[in-house]
């Protein structure tokens, strides 16, 4: 089978169903896949534009969590593949199928839907996750694994030993065969020839769907299941399959600048989301949003360009090393090493810096923020000074140990 026909006949599967409480407030209404990310994407726009840049054009989202702004997200942005060519991108909520529960884990979320799997007929599946940052040619993965024959593929990144126990780790044979696999190990198998280095799971995979429609329908009825690919399905296969690793370095769209540390992130925590926006703010960033033979696609809305106002002594709208969306108003204010996603105002004698401030903010006059994230449609009010009492700034809004503010409408309206 040639690489195009198995494009066609593989389904990709984006588990978008998360909460993401580990950034707090920030998925108070929104599903993590649908935070804001990067000046003016959602997170969910990274796996769908790696899935239409590999080829992949057949596209299920699966939805659970408070799911109405990644559904109209998704569904604005990401409407225009060819049906009559069998091009899709749907989105599949949580619907009860199998019974009253909703998704128990990533593998139930797969189980739910095998009415609709079945009906299309597809030979692949590749499961992906809707919340982490990365670029990857999914089609290497694929061609590597209908030519080694197996009946599941791993995508697998190289991880420090003293990280590992953050991952579940995989133990390969020199074929790069899977010989064991061990959940967040305290101490884990290293990989051959590199003793400092682990190889962890992340949460890429690639089945035939035959395969994969058995042993989902196995594991639902098991009441000993979590119903999750990771901690239960995965290593199962061990030993009992042909379960293959693919290296993450062997498909990754890499930034030539850091040709030796392939791009992933999991911007689950707040300092994770906050470090990943502030590194798009370098002179080089780690992850390459320039590169126009492998774009980032998201919805698109008419926005005017953003605008700098004054030039007079101690107010002067300028921005240093940061970036600034469309839409944004810099009005006699400094923003520096700053994220500003689209519409955002800043108004006169304001000083922002080491911030990432979502859509649609209004940051009044004589404000002083400092590692701060600003929810959406958040109004800062005049005078606002965040990011240096740290007390204060706890009594007030969220703070975590790493000295990160989050601030949202509800807390601002909360103040005395």
């Amino acid at each position: 089978m040639d690489l195009n026909t198995a494009r066609m006949k593989t389904l990709s599967i984006i588990l978008a169903g998360g909460r993401g409480s580990r950034l707090k407030q920030l998925t108070n209404n929104r599903s993590k896949p649908a935070v804001p990310i990067a000046g003016k994407y959602k997170i969910i726009d990274f796996p769908l534009s790696n899935c239409i840049n590999s080829g992949m054009r057949r596209i299920a989202v699966l939805t659970q969590y408070r799911s109405h702004t990644l559904n109209q997200h998704v569904q604005r942005g990401w409407n225009f593949l060819r049906s009559d060519f069998n091009e899709f991108i749907e989105l599949w909520p949580a619907q009860q199928q199998t019974g009253s529960d909703w998704y128990r884990g990533t593998a139930d979320a797969v189980y739910q839907n095998l009415t609709m799997i079945d009906g299309l007929k597809s030979e692949y599946i590749l499961i992906l996750a809707g919340d982490h940052l990365y670029k990857q040619d999914y089609s290497i993965m694929l061609k590597q694994h209908i030519e080694s024959g197996a009946d599941v593929t791993v995508a697998c990144i190289e991880v420090p030993i003293k990280e590992a126990d953050q991952f579940g780790i995989m133990h390969v044979d020199e074929g790069d065969n899977i010989i064991a696999f061990e959940e967040k190990p305290t101490n884990p198998p290293t990989m051959p020839g590199k003793p400092s280095i682990c190889l962890a799971s992340m949460g890429i995979y690639i089945f035939n769907t035959k395969f994969l429609s058995e042993h989902l329908r196995s594991d639902a009825g098991d009441e000993a299941s979590s119903h999750d690919f990771g901690k239960d399905l995965i290593p199962l296969f061990v030993g009992h399959c042909k379960i293959k690793a693919h290296h993450f370095s062997q498909s990754v769209i890499q930034n030539e600048s850091y040709p030796d540390t392939p791009y992933w992130r999991d911007v689950g925590t707040l300092t994770a989301y906050w470090e990943a926006n502030m590194d798009l703010a370098k002179l080089t960033p780690e992850l390459d949003l320039y590169d126009e033979e492998w774009p980032i696609r998201t919805a698109q809305y008419q926005r005017p360009a953003a605008k700098f106002n004054y030039n007079y002594e101690e107010r002067i709208g300028t921005a240093l090393n940061s970036v600034v969306s469309a839409g944004c108003i810099v009005s006699g204010s400094t923003v520096e090493q700053s994220i500003l996603f689209n519409n955002v105002r800043v108004n006169s004698y304001s000083y922002v810096n080491k911030c990432v401030v979502l859509p649609s903010c209004d940051i009044g006059r004589h404000c002083r923020l400092n590692k701060v994230i600003v929810d959406s449609d958040c109004h800062i009010p005049e005078g606002t000074v965040i990011g240096e009492d740290a007390v204060a700034d706890a009594e007030r809004f969220y703070r975590n140990a790493d000295g990160i503010t989050l601030v949202t409408q509800e807390m601002i309206d909360a103040l005395p």
